[in-house]
């Protein structure tokens, strides 16, 4: 673990169940990104977690349970988000593609000079910019629950979610717990403005002209009754991705589960 040691990091590293699992934060871009990091294995895979999302809240149980001989997963949480505060979560125009930059300075500040990405949400997008603008870095790519565009239909969905009042507690309850109610409403509500405002752009695009420029083995997933993401947005990722593959579930939304582990 010496090159952990051979940047300012506050972290900890342990040995769990054998294998051996580290967690802290690292300087990147001018912020400290919290990350978490477990396996052993040649194959090096970088988890995205979706909007306001933590490496906790949305990617706990493929920290423990995807294959620690063969893989080594490192989840993050994005800058503003979780424990990767201060500083608190702004959305300039180009948050995904700052998030994408962040999560490229975190990989190699650990090490790592190829790996795989697995977006959930806005992670999704945020992998769509790095597999794109990074094609060297990235080996392989799941995406699941994201789009490239906002279109009108879109803009409904994210109004009718604007307060989060209207949430069930199920919902509500790991936000509020993360980042406390009054921090949640608030920074919900500014995504909601943030991602309303690419529908302004030509063809609502958010990373629309970037797809054809991701060459990486590219697999889709999406919950055909998933209640944010219409299912146009998945076809539209099949259709401009060269060789992206899709698995569509009929019932309910996305869930990692899904994948195998050699996919």
């Amino acid at each position: 673990m010496a090159r952990f040691l051979q940047t300012r990091c506050l972290c900890t590293t342990i040995m769990r169940n054998t294998h051996s699992y580290s967690s802290g934060r690292r300087p990147v871009n001018g912020v400290e990104l919290y990350y978490e990091q477990t396996g052993r294995g040649k194959h090096a895979v970088l988890l995205f977690p979706g909007a306001l999302g933590s490496t906790k809240t949305d990617f706990g149980p493929q920290l423990k349970s995807l294959n620690q001989e063969r893989l080594t997963v490192v989840g993050f949480d994005p800058r503003g988000y979780g424990q990767s505060r201060p500083p608190n979560r702004d959305f300039p125009p180009d948050f995904y593609e700052r998030d994408a930059e962040d999560a490229v300075g975190l990989m190699k500040s650990l090490g790592f000079t190829k790996f795989s990405l697995l977006g959930w949400s806005d992670g999704g997008i945020a992998a769509l910019f790095l597999a794109a603008k990074h094609p060297d870095l990235v080996n392989k790519m799941v995406v699941w629950g994201s789009n490239s565009f906002v279109s009108q239909q879109d803009l409904q969905i994210y109004n009718m979610v604007r307060d989060v009042s209207r949430w069930s507690p199920r919902m509500r309850k790991p936000m509020e717990e993360l980042y406390g109610g009054q921090i949640f409403v608030e920074m919900w509500q500014a995504w909601v403005d943030a991602i309303g405002q690419f529908a302004q752009r030509p063809n609502g695009s958010i990373c629309v002209e970037l797809l054809s420029f991701i060459h990486c083995p590219t697999l889709i997933i999406h919950g055909e009754k998933d209640p944010m993401v219409p299912i146009f947005h998945p076809q539209f990722l099949l259709q401009h991705i060269p060789g992206s593959q899709k698995r569509f579930k009929s019932t309910g939304s996305a869930s990692f589960q899904h994948v195998s582990q050699d996919e």
